[in-house]
């Protein structure tokens, strides 16, 4: 499918033949033959960010919204404020591998406003693309003190002796969807979840994921420039498994 776009008036979404504005805020989801993951943590993000913004009609765009996303196959919605509109693209999911390389990216965290999905995301694909050129899916950015914060476009996170951590609030970080998911699914198996501060180097040789609300959770196979081996896969597949099961109706 092409991608569509509709723009909201504030009563009805209105297709359109091309918009592009500075994107202020975005958010995506996955949608499977109509099912979906935690859309109202993703509702809530969005929203969140809106209201600093704007005084828009959020719930009508929202239900407007959902009665024109596909209900069978598979499509990447992604609802924006662009332009001081509020906007609805309809997209193909992307491809992606089953597992993933990292890269620590190489120059600072030069990201306008990291707690807000939207104004930040052609820097991070740019990211993404200049760690292809070392042989890698994704760029790991970290703080100013050498701390792991979370990929360009994805959230990492680790398990060291059945405990599972991700980065804590000391870094600059998105609120992800999908890790809150799987911290959910965690403590709901009994396990322990925290949240501390790591460098690079501290991750040698243990079991570590990728998070993205379009490829859900990917092992990680190699770290480029960590300079040691990643751990095996203990936790993954069971996971996975209970990922899929959380998605629901539209």
């Amino acid at each position: 499918m092409a991608e569509t776009t509709y723009v909201f008036d504030g009563n009805h979404l209105h297709l359109v033949d091309a918009y592009d504005h500075p994107l202020q805020v975005a958010d995506s989801f996955l949608v499977s033959d109509g099912r979906v993951r935690s859309l109202d943590k993703h509702k809530e993000r969005f929203n969140t960010s809106v209201k600093n913004m704007s005084t828009l009609d959020l719930d009508t765009f929202w239900t407007e919204a959902i009665k024109l996303i596909p209900r069978e196959g598979q499509v990447f919605p992604r609802i924006e404020l662009s332009g001081d509109n509020l906007v609805l693209r309809l997209r193909e999911p992307a491809e992606f591998k089953p597992s993933v390389t990292l890269w620590t990216a190489d120059e600072p965290d030069n990201r306008i406003d990291p707690t807000t999905k939207g104004p930040d995301l052609a820097y991070g694909a740019s990211l993404r693309r200049k760690s292809n050129l070392f042989g890698a899916d994704e760029a790991i950015l970290l703080s100013p003190e050498g701390f792991v914060a979370e990929g360009a476009l994805s959230s990492l996170v680790w398990w060291q002796n059945d405990v599972l951590y991700a980065p804590d609030d000391t870094t600059r970080w998105l609120p992800s969807v999908t890790r809150m998911e799987v911290f959910e699914l965690a403590n709901q198996a009994g396990y322990q979840t925290q949240t501390t501060r790591v460098e690079p180097s501290d991750l040698i040789g243990l079991e570590l994921w990728l998070l993205s609300a379009l490829s859900g959770i990917r092992p990680v196979v190699e770290w480029v420039n960590l300079g040691g081996a990643v751990g095996p896969q203990k936790h993954l597949e069971s996971f996975q498994r209970r990922l899929k099961l959380m998605a629901s109706e539209l």
